[in-house]
């Protein structure tokens, strides 16, 4: 592993493990080489997670793979991963476009905000880019000759569930409010499932859909106000954790590099226009049960403390209990128990917060 990449290209010694923990698991080396691969929302948490796992396999295990990265701003991109092999592309996928890109074999179709306060500020733009954005691209791959494609979609699209006895599978559908503005996103996401299906079914678009849980790992910014995030950040500050609801909802996690090894599972192996629930199922847990998870393991005396507020965007109760029999029925389980994944987001969190 004493490749360029990692002197060089990774400095942050958790992102370096879990390349390690890609590289040293991938199975699909000889399926993926000499290929192209065009990653949407590339500066994004999976899709710049993504494109560092392509360049360790061409470093570590001689690929040869061409990575091309479509994003809004190629200054941004490069701050992230400045490396001379990404094709970078401008691209706002907010309007229609018509990709004018050669020979690409795979796609991972990552561009779609994820804030839910933007959901909440800016449902137009959110469905605008949503949609306009995965038409683009489903476009593209209808009138191009790829091999397989992975959108990433939401546990979100199961609605409200809330029976905690009930493990949903993937032809499981609970109860969304259309007319309520934080249901832009569930919404949109049902649509664009049965878009990609769609797709599959009339055109034989080759696409698996990556129904994911909350996916998280090295890499998100210590700006991210999600709920884990914000967890994270007070319990290793040795702050007060701060709920702004009372903490009912209920739903497994996923590390990143789990997620990402799920998807090249289901782009080689999986059934074409179908969907797979990505998740780590043993660490199912509500909100509130977190919070007081992480004071006790990563504080010394943060207290739990519930302040309601509304208007904050955040989903209604749910209990999403996956069962990801689906995905695992290919030969995919994940690597990261739970312990794993929130520590190596607090010591990532540490190295970030110690170099600032």
């Amino acid at each position: 592993l004493n490749k360029s990449y990692y002197n060089l290209m990774i400095i942050n010694h958790v992102i370096k493990n879990d390349i390690r923990q890609f590289i040293d698991n991938f199975i699909f080396t000889d399926e993926v080489s000499n290929c192209t691969f065009l990653i949407t929302g590339a500066t994004g948490l999976i899709g710049s997670t993504i494109i560092r796992c392509l360049l360790a396999l061409n470093d570590c295990k001689n690929a040869n793979l061409k990575i091309i990265g479509l994003v809004r701003s190629i200054e941004k991109a490069k701050s992230i991963i400045n490396d001379s092999r990404i094709q970078w592309i401008s691209c706002d996928l907010s309007n229609p476009v018509v990709l004018t890109l050669t020979d690409v074999d795979y796609i991972f179709h990552c561009a779609c905000p994820t804030s839910s306060k933007f959901y909440v500020e800016n449902p137009v733009e959110l469905i605008k880019t949503s949609v306009n954005g995965t038409m683009s691209v489903l476009d593209y791959a209808k009138n191009n000759n790829i091999k397989g494609m992975v959108y990433l979609s939401s546990c979100e699209v199961y609605g409200a569930v809330n029976d905690d006895s009930c493990e949903l599978e993937e032809d499981y559908s609970g109860y969304i409010n259309p007319i309520d503005v934080r249901s832009g996103y569930p919404v949109a996401k049902r649509l664009l499932e049965t878009l990609c299906h769609s797709y599959y079914k009339e055109y034989s678009v080759p696409i698996t859909i990556a129904r994911l849980t909350q996916t998280f790992g090295a890499g998100v910014s210590l700006s991210d106000n999600r709920v884990f995030a914000q967890f994270v950040k007070s319990a290793i500050r040795d702050k007060d954790i701060v709920l702004h609801t009372k903490g009912h909802s209920s739903k497994p996690y996923c590390y990143t590099i789990d997620a990402i090894n799920a998807m090249f599972y289901m782009m080689i192996k999986g059934k074409q226009g179908e969907a797979y629930n990505v998740a780590n199922e043993t660490s199912y847990i509500s909100i509130i049960d977190l919070a007081n998870y992480l004071a006790k393991e990563f504080s010394n005396g943060s207290r739990v403390v519930i302040s309601e507020k509304s208007n904050m965007g955040y989903a209604p109760d749910t209990k999403l209990r996956m069962s990801t029999k689906k995905i695992q029925s290919l030969g995919w389980s994940p690597l990261y128990s739970m312990d794993q994944m929130f520590s190596s987001l607090a010591e990532y969190y540490k190295t970030q917060i110690n170099e600032r």
